[in-house]
């Protein structure tokens, strides 16, 4: 399974100190190889925002699980990285970032698609607690039922109460009955889309 096999990924033990790297680190170097095909890993280090040892670690790790090869052009995925990337957007197809959106908790939002997991959303709290966990502000889960957006203890029709945010979301995402869209709200671009993967991570 994909979410055990990151997990695993992610807990290994190494000698030396505990790397400073998490589930979604991992995760998003798998997307970036995913989308540009080919890496550095100085790239990879900027767009993470983490320090070059530590990146180091993190492609080790991947590299020896088989995940991603390396090059003199940087890094790419692997047939068994392409798979997990493929079954990684099977879940959640859809990320982007909300602009000015009336459902901003925090200067940053991101909003995640999670495909089929509605039934697994009780009131949102447990996503909201994986959010902060990983220093976002909170997170917002709306499940998409009988053609509504449905925000849990906040809102049985987001179209009239959140327009704006509802406008967005659905230009942008191709929603059908009981997918969840979770949104990550922080107070910088990087916590907000962790915390947005956190929450949606808590429904895979």
């Amino acid at each position: 399974m994909l979410k055990e096999f990151l997990r695993d990924l992610s807990m290994q033990k190494a000698p030396g100190p505990h790397p400073s790297f998490t589930i979604f680190d991992l995760l998003r170097v798998i997307e970036l190889i995913g989308k540009k095909g080919t890496i550095g890993r100085g790239k990879l280090a900027e767009e993470l925002g983490i320090g070059g040892g530590v990146i180091r670690t993190l492609i080790n790790r991947l590299k020896d699980s088989g995940v991603i090869s390396t090059s003199k052009l940087g890094c790419s995925l692997t047939e068994k990285g392409l798979e997990l990337w493929n079954k990684f957007q099977l879940i959640v197809p859809q990320k982007f970032r909300l602009i000015e959106s009336d459902l901003m908790l925090a200067p940053y939002s991101v909003a995640v698609q999670v495909k089929g997991r509605g039934d697994k959303v009780r009131h949102g709290l447990e996503q909201r607690d994986a959010a902060v966990a990983v220093g976002a502000k909170g997170a917002t889960t709306l499940v998409f039922k009988a053609s509504k957006l449905v925000a849990p203890m906040v809102s049985e029709d987001l179209a009239k109460d959140y327009p704006v945010a509802f406008s967005q979301i659905t230009q942008m995402m191709n929603l059908e009955d009981n997918d969840v869209v979770v949104i990550g709200s922080a107070e910088d671009p990087k916590r907000a889309e962790y915390g947005a993967l956190a929450a949606a991570w808590a429904l895979i």
